[in-house]
């Protein structure tokens, strides 16, 4: 989802006289999301348990590894944040590659199709990289397919008045959290063994919550007869990390939060009073988020995409964004983040490499260097293999930088 977007596509003002920079903090909030999201080959988590197992354990370590890392099901890390940052960042990107190309005179109907096969592309690019077996794993619920099934819709809705964007986002997350409370809840003999959870599993949540239980709510129903649907080696009875195909519904409502903070950034306002309303926003979603967890209306959790996750990541991501853009497009530190906007720029090329290559450059790593890297001894070669690992993937992405190659969709 790589859009050129700068000054020139916003309203000119006093505070905004270089037509020729481009909105650094779009970059480098994307590349910190893609960053974390690679960093997962330094295997912190194998450093806390070395640690554990030699009965000394680290908080340091336990901290690290608790950050990268995704909770089992309510609550929230840093690496649960990387989904919902790069998907608001694909929702704020869009105002500014609407009035780009409109500017290049290209007609509404033409945008509108070049939207819809961008979202197909992404739909098919997610589950080619998911199939690594015998044959096609139709799947939809990673980053880029749950994307690319909103993305359409995000485009139409783009069309319309900010004030239609606040309206359908409530529209959105009431209508799913509607859904879900209508929906039964399991029984207690509900056979949780038969879809992949242990009766005693401790995240399981009982009242009006365990509407929002793991392989027991509504959108794992859908995905039971959805999923079965498409060619599989054996029929779907439940998906491993309780993550479902009608989570899109609740991440168009985050892309819809981006498509918002995008038109606050376009918009004739300075700059203070467009960093005032991001993070105004940003705390007012915090607090609606993390109220319906408290009130227990709705749980905060992740990997169904909960309205009250929705709003508690969102409200993280007008913050984030709000201070980047302060540090980078307002102080003008933009050298700082240069290895966060190499990255940024070339986003879609740094995913399909994590699935492609990373483990290539791994082996090969160990198979020239693994001499060198075991010098260092445990717990931290794994550390030093991944962090070279990432190393080349950004030297590459650097190359590519340098000889302004961008994979784009």
């Amino acid at each position: 989802m790589e859009d050129s977007y700068t000054y020139a596509d916003l309203p000119t003002s006093d505070e905004e006289s270089d037509a020729s920079v481009r909105l650094g903090s779009l970059d480098a909030y994307r590349g910190i999301a893609m960053f974390l999201m690679v960093a997962e080959a330094l295997h912190l988590c194998d450093v806390a348990e070395y640690f554990q197992d030699q009965g000394s354990p680290s908080r340091i370590w336990n901290w690290l590894c608790l950050h990268q890392s995704h909770v089992s099901w309510v609550g929230c890390t840093l690496h649960d944040m990387i989904q919902p940052s790069f998907t608001f960042m694909v929702g704020v990107a869009l105002p500014f590659s609407l009035a780009s190309r409109r500017k290049k005179g290209q007609s509404i109907g033409w945008l509108t199709a070049h939207a819809f096969w961008r979202a197909t592309l992404l739909v098919f690019l997610g589950i080619f990289l998911r199939s690594s077996g015998s044959i096609t794993n139709f799947t939809f619920d990673d980053t880029l397919t749950q994307i690319g099934l909103g993305y359409g819709f995000l485009f139409i809705l783009g069309q319309f008045s900010k004030r239609s964007h606040w309206i359908w986002l409530f529209v959105i997350l009431f209508g799913y959290w509607a859904a879900f409370a209508i929906y039964p809840a399991p029984t207690d003999g509900y056979d949780y063994k038969a879809v992949g959870v242990s009766e005693d599993w401790p995240h399981l949540m009982e009242g009006f919550e365990s509407h929002w239980n793991k392989n027991s709510n509504l959108a794992h129903a859908v995905d039971v007869w959805w999923m079965n649907l498409f060619p599989r080696e054996s029929p779907f009875t439940h998906s491993g990390g309780g993550y479902h195909t009608l989570s899109f519904i609740p991440t168009l409502a985050t892309m819809i939060m981006g498509l918002i903070a995008g038109g606050i950034i376009r918009m004739y306002y300075s700059h203070g009073q467009k960093i005032c309303w991001l993070v105004l926003i940003g705390v007012l979603f915090l607090f609606a988020g993390y109220g319906l967890e408290l009130s227990g209306l709705c749980p905060l959790v992740k990997r169904i995409w909960t309205p009250s996750w929705a709003l508690y990541s969102g409200g993280w991501c007008f913050i984030i964004l709000a201070t980047l853009y302060l540090l980078i497009d307002v102080i003008g530190l933009r050298a700082l983040a240069f290895p966060f906007i190499v990255i940024g720029m070339n986003s879609i090329a740094i995913y399909c490499m994590s699935w492609t290559v990373e483990s290539y450059i791994h082996d090969a790593l160990y198979r020239h260097f693994g001499w060198l890297i075991g010098s260092v001894g445990e717990p931290y070669e794994g550390v030093v293999a991944g962090g070279l690992v990432v190393a080349i993937m950004w030297l590459i992405l650097l190359w590519m930088y340098r000889r302004k190659v961008f994979l784009r969709i």
